[in-house]
């Protein structure tokens, strides 16, 4: 036993010599001569062509989201709720005057294929008057009816003709 004691001291001698020897110095800190670099100015950017500058802003440039309106059985007025909207969509014409703007007449299947595309005209017309009197160009807009031709909604009950009885604006590039 009294030699595991010895052992033992023994190992615990060394390894209290060994410790100190082990541990980190701080190192002395360095000093260093900090100047500011010189500012140089950044390169100039590289030549672009006209073509690419057409490129680049008609890419920026959110496309037109016209809203439709619809109108009532065997009507062409245009209804209170949708002024609103084609307020909204004669603001946005205005904001981007190389839009040109096709107004389509549209009707239900009910009546013949001449008076559709009669009621279909007024109410084209109906709405080409209400932007032109909110101040949009006249050589902007034009119309077009299609009568029953161009469905929205195929069906033959009233909430398919209530979706085809409209006027849909749509942007000519």
């Amino acid at each position: 036993m009294k030699r595991y004691g010895v052992l033992f001291l023994v190992l615990m001698l060394a390894a209290l010599m060994v410790l100190p020897a082990c541990s980190k110095k701080e190192a002395a800190p360095v000093e260093e001569d900090i100047t500011p670099a010189e500012e140089v100015p950044p390169p100039p950017p590289p030549p672009v062509e006209e073509e690419e500058l057409e490129v680049i802003e008609e890419e920026e440039l959110e496309p037109i989201v016209l809203k439709d309106i619809f109108f009532d059985f065997d009507k062409y007025s245009i209804k209170g709720e949708f002024k609103v909207a084609l307020e909204a969509n004669a603001e946005l014409l205005m904001l981007r005057d190389e839009a040109v703007l096709v107004i389509e007449g549209h009707c239900d299947e009910r009546g013949t294929s001449e008076y559709n595309l009669a009621l279909g005209e007024k109410r084209a017309k109906a709405v080409m008057d209400f932007y032109l009197a909110y101040g949009v160009e006249a050589d902007r807009l034009s119309m077009i009816s299609y009568g029953e031709e161009r469905p929205f909604e195929y069906g033959h009950d009233e909430n398919a003709w209530a979706m085809n009885r409209r006027a849909h604006m749509l942007i000519k590039e």
